[in-house]
C-alpha cells in the first residue's frame, strides 16, 4: 500500500460491519450500522506538538462520525486524526 499519513494521522481498516443479529436474522446493507472500530494500518510521525500513542496493527475505537472514507486498491479505510481515536483494546 502507498499510503502514508501525514503529521498527526492515522489509516485505519474499519471491522467489517455486522451480518446477523444475535436471533440470527440477517441485515440488509441499507439497515447495517458504521463500524466504530478498527486496526491501525499506518501512523504519521507526529509534531512537535503531538507524540504518537498509536501503532500500526492496534486495534482502536472510534467516534460514529470520525475519519474521512477512502478507498485504496479496492479496500475501505478510514483517514483520522489520532484525536479522533477513543481508546485502543
Amino acid at each position: 500500500m502507498n499510503v502514508k499519513p501525514l503529521s498527526d494521522r492515522v489509516l485505519v481498516l474499519p471491522n467489517p460491519a455486522e451480518e446477523k443479529t444475535a436471533g440470527g436474522l440477517f441485515i440488509p446493507d441499507t439497515a447495517k450500522e458504521k463500524p466504530l472500530a478498527g486496526k491501525v494500518v499506518a501512523v504519521g510521525p507526529g509534531t512537535a506538538d503531538v507524540k504518537m500513542e498509536v501503532k500500526e496493527g492496534d486495534t482502536v475505537l472510534y467516534g460514529k462520525y470520525a475519519g474521512t472514507e477512502i478507498n485504496v486498491d479496492g479496500v475501505d479505510y478510514l483517514i483520522m486524526k489520532q484525536n479522533d481515536i477513543l481508546a485502543t483494546l
